[in-house]
């Protein structure tokens, strides 16, 4: 190693926010997490009671958690987030994991109001809660370096299935942010990755979605949100510190 290269950050049990973190992938991430040593907040937009139930269990297992409440589509929300996750002690992650699919319509039937809160959620606020992250967890700023994951999808190569156009685009925005970020602050003691899931059962894959999986996903079925934590897990841990920039895909082989 070049002696004028930081070193690596220390990559073990700290603060993690895990965006959309009561349910869902997020949930499993949350869980995990807590599991592995980490101390998780957990963020949600509006309904606190699955949040605040998935932070009770986690104390109640000997773990350190905190559910908290923040918009991500209102940036003013954001710097609210990672100050209350800060009274848990020093952030050493970010798992940008809140997304939704948008209007599953044709491309000619899209209006500019739902393209607006689609690319507000899944883009904007993944790259405004990097910078808030980066400025927290930088060597430049004095921090002590960190890890930020990044939710993609294959749709981000795939185009996405019908009425998902707009989706996919998105994912593809977030696939580009996560390369071009880590090349931004490969000097700085950060490390970014982002995790591409395939069709996953949660409950924005309808069951007809799901379905498809049988046909176009070669291991035949759909994954579980379990499989999608543990790639997050492994890009937060020490055994992934020489990856950055990177995209992991976990799909079934689509």
């Amino acid at each position: 190693m070049n002696s004028n290269s930081p070193s690596p950050p220390a990559q073990t049990s700290g603060v993690v926010i895990v965006t959309g973190g009561s349910r869902g992938i997020g949930h499993a991430i949350s869980t995990l997490l807590a599991r592995r040593g980490h101390t998780v907040a957990i963020n949600y937009a509006t309904n606190a009671a699955p949040a605040e139930e998935l932070a009770h269990t986690i104390m109640a297992q000997g773990g350190r958690a905190l559910a908290i409440r923040a918009d991500l589509s209102q940036p003013a929300q954001i710097p609210t987030l990672f100050d209350r996750a800060a009274t848990l002690g020093p952030l050493a992650g970010l798992v940008n994991n809140a997304g939704i699919t948008g209007t599953k319509v044709r491309i000619d039937e899209q209006t500019a109001e739902t393209l607006d809160t689609l690319f507000n959620i899944n883009v904007r606020a993944t790259i405004l809660a990097a910078g808030e992250a980066v400025r927290r967890m930088s060597i430049r700023h004095g921090g002590n370096g960190g890890v930020i994951v990044n939710l993609s999808s294959v749709a981000a190569r795939l185009g996405g299935l019908p009425g998902l156009v707009p989706y996919a685009a998105t994912k593809a925005a977030v696939e580009t942010f996560t390369r071009g970020l880590a090349n931004e602050v490969a000097h700085e003691g950060i490390r970014v990755n982002a995790v591409a899931p395939g069709l996953t059962a949660t409950d924005m894959v309808p069951p007809e979605t799901a379905k498809l999986a049988e046909t176009v996903v070669p291991m035949g079925r759909v994954g579980h949100v379990d499989e999608i934590a543990q790639a997050v897990a492994f890009l937060l841990s020490p055994a992934s510190s020489y990856m950055t920039g990177s995209v992991m895909t976990v799909s079934g082989g689509r």
